[in-house]
């Protein structure tokens, strides 16, 4: 059951086109996974259009079919370049990404995905998707295993896609949509049964905290695209 929802000015700003395109992203992949927030949308779609219905002058000739700005980043998405991962240190295929988001199956490779270990229980795999304000990333936790605690610079939205994991806020499943603001922390736990695999979505590097944070930080990555 998904539990936890974009609010209602996120949506609100993703029916508009106004979302920035990496947030569009993580609310689209949430959306074909939540019913109740595709009502959500279809309501505030409609509000829109009678506002819109009610401003345009009567004799105006508005085509119903201007492409949405989503739309126009679909495109962008579909004649990017197969995409190259620099640093990487293994190659492998999800187990199953037939039940994957569409917009998330669009970014993946249509090879292999080049996964980056960033710890020895969390994996990394950047996708290219066309805009340089957000880290795009699909990450992968070990069944069981702990990420380490951080903090972040920036907002950080993670929609789970396989699995589950729990933090000091809660227990979070398939299709939960979370968004951090900067500075606050969370240290995930994946659940016992299965890897975790997420969708994220960051607007500035995490920060590590305590000691090992001031050791590592420094060399943490961070590569909008």
């Amino acid at each position: 059951m998904i539990t936890f929802h974009p609010d209602e000015n996120l949506l609100a700003e993703y029916a508009a086109g106004s979302l920035d395109w990496g947030l569009s992203i993580s609310v689209k992949a949430h959306l074909a996974m939540c019913p109740q927030c595709r009502r959500q949308l279809s309501k505030l779609n409609m509000v829109g259009a009678a506002l819109l219905n009610e401003s345009a002058p009567a004799s105006s000739d508005m085509s119903a079919n201007t492409p949405s700005d989503f739309d126009s980043l679909m495109q962008k998405i579909r004649s990017l370049p197969k995409q190259e991962s620099k640093g990487v240190t293994e190659g492998a295929k999800l187990e199953d990404n037939s039940e994957l988001p569409e917009i998330v199956r669009k970014l993946l490779p249509k090879e292999r995905i080049k996964w980056r270990r960033v710890s020895p229980s969390l994996r990394e795999a950047q996708l290219t998707t066309g805009q340089d304000k957000y880290e795009v990333c699909l990450h992968k936790i070990s069944r069981g295993a702990k990420v380490a605690e951080h903090d972040h610079g920036g907002r950080e939205v993670t929609v789970i896609l396989q699995g589950s994991f729990s933090d000091e806020d809660g227990t979070y499943n398939v299709g939960d949509f979370m968004m951090r603001e900067p500075g606050q922390k969370h240290r995930p736990t994946a659940a016992q049964n299965q890897d975790c695999l997420c969708l994220s979505v960051v607007e500035a590097p995490v920060r590590l905290t305590g000691v090992l944070g001031k050791l590592i930080n420094p060399f943490l990555s961070f590569q909008p695209g």
